[in-house]
């Protein structure tokens, strides 16, 4: 055999796992001035597409567990971005929404990308081919509306 198939340089799994660590230490000092960290930058972005949310509906969008967004929620509500609501006529159910200052970021993070872009040296086209190559791996979106 030519290549070795257990070459860790031969993983996509090592590959994949580099190259996340490296994007979100690009977006640290892009992020930085805004004062999210890359996961809050996350539920931020789910948010500016659509708001409220309940919690559960958040996780799914962004492939986390409640358990492990809760905090992240928690500290966006701290820095004045969300507040967190339970349904008066479910209040098994947590909706987070956005505040005045969580919809005022939204112009600001808009740079994001193409600092971003600046940082890699990548295009809008670049990056679509990308992120459409890995979506195999991404699993499936949150298309439904919150109920």
């Amino acid at each position: 055999m030519a290549d070795d198939l257990l070459k860790l340089d031969n993983q996509v799994c090592f590959s994949l796992v580099t190259a996340a660590r490296n994007v979100v230490g690009i977006y640290r000092p892009v992020l930085a001035p805004l004062g999210l960290t890359h996961p809050q930058y996350l539920v931020m972005l789910a948010l500016w597409e659509r708001a409220p949310r309940s919690l559960s509906h958040l996780a799914t969008a962004l492939a986390m567990e409640p358990a492990t967004l809760s905090p992240l929620v928690k500290r966006l509500e701290t820095q004045g971005l969300v507040d967190r609501m339970r349904r008066p006529e479910d209040e098994r159910v947590l909706d987070i929404t956005l505040t005045d200052a969580g919809r005022e970021l939204r112009a600001r993070a808009e740079r994001v990308p193409e600092q971003i872009m600046a940082l890699t040296g990548m295009t809008v086209a670049d990056l679509e081919a990308l992120r459409d190559a890995l979506a195999p791996f991404a699993g499936p979106r949150d298309s439904a509306r919150d109920q």
